[in-house]
């Protein structure tokens, strides 16, 4: 008997067939959960690039109509109309000032339905658009009468002797009314002068001056409320205020002759037949 032991071979019927251990065993993933997540994969990435191609369109969207606003809505003509106190380019400022302020578009918003206001010497500013290039800016500033000279300030106040403004700046066609008497001065509030009804004399002076476009540097009352115009080195006493209309009238004929002369025109005696006046060099 022989001490070999005999193997039997055993014929494997399925040559695909392999030994798993336990501790070896997985899951098999199922064909729907892989078709599942790889459908769930394509989906978000679709998402996301529909997201993002949309993300670029709207930016070059964006960025096209910016470069067309500021291309064809730069303004470059602009009207400034009514303006005595600030010049044409502060006024510009005033109402374009800021980064897109030369935008018509953007002034349009801007201003829609309202003006420019808060703003000294000015009651308001109107801001149209007259074409995509065009703006025209109408100043409506406060009625002036005069200024006074009160601390180193100018104190402008208006037909009633309320007081405007106060300024370290003269502003040029309005005229100084001096010998008035007050002690203080409140903005918004009537200057405190001895004679509040003298405000009407003032502001018809004013108003005839304008009339035939004179401007007087300077208007000053004595103690007895006699007026006296003062042009340059030239004065010309016009007296109470009768006939001050007709005298002022006159005035327009008379003052070319009195450029560059140092003296007083004596206007106080005045009727219709007189033709001339009495100059009294300094």
């Amino acid at each position: 008997m022989s001490d070999k032991k005999t193997v039997r071979k055993v014929k494997k019927k399925n040559p695909n067939l392999r030994l798993v251990k336990n501790g070896d065993i997985q899951p098999k993933k199922s064909r729907r959960n892989k078709d599942k997540q790889e459908k769930i994969r394509f989906g978000r990435s679709k998402r996301m690039g529909i997201a993002a191609g949309t993300c670029v369109f709207l930016l070059a969207l964006f960025i096209g109509g910016y470069y067309y606003i500021v291309k064809n809505y730069t303004i470059t003509t602009v009207y400034v109309e009514g303006n005595i106190h600030y010049t044409n380019e502060e006024i510009m400022e005033m109402v374009m000032g800021g980064r897109y302020g030369h935008n018509s578009l953007f002034l349009s918003l801007k201003y829609r339905d309202k003006g420019v206001d808060n703003i000294p010497f000015i009651q308001t500013m109107d801001v149209s658009i007259e074409a995509r290039d065009t703006v025209r800016i109408t100043v409506y500033e406060k009625a002036l009468a005069g200024y006074v000279s009160y601390l180193g300030r100018y104190v402008y106040f208006d037909k009633d002797g309320i007081v405007v403004e106060t300024s370290e700046e003269k502003t040029a066609g309005i005229p100084q009314v001096t010998g008035l008497a007050f002690d203080h001065v409140i903005l918004h509030d009537h200057l405190p002068v001895e004679k509040p009804e003298i405000f009407d004399e003032i502001l018809n002076i004013t108003q005839q001056l304008s009339k035939y476009s004179l401007s007087a540097d300077k208007i000053y009352f004595d103690s007895n409320y006699q007026v006296t115009l003062i042009f340059g080195e030239a004065k010309v006493a016009i007296g109470d205020s009768q006939d001050i209309d007709e005298k002022i009238m006159t005035l327009q004929y008379l003052l070319p002759s009195l450029v560059g002369k140092s003296g007083t025109l004596d206007m106080r005696e005045y009727n219709e037949d007189t033709t001339t006046y009495s100059f009294e060099q300094d």
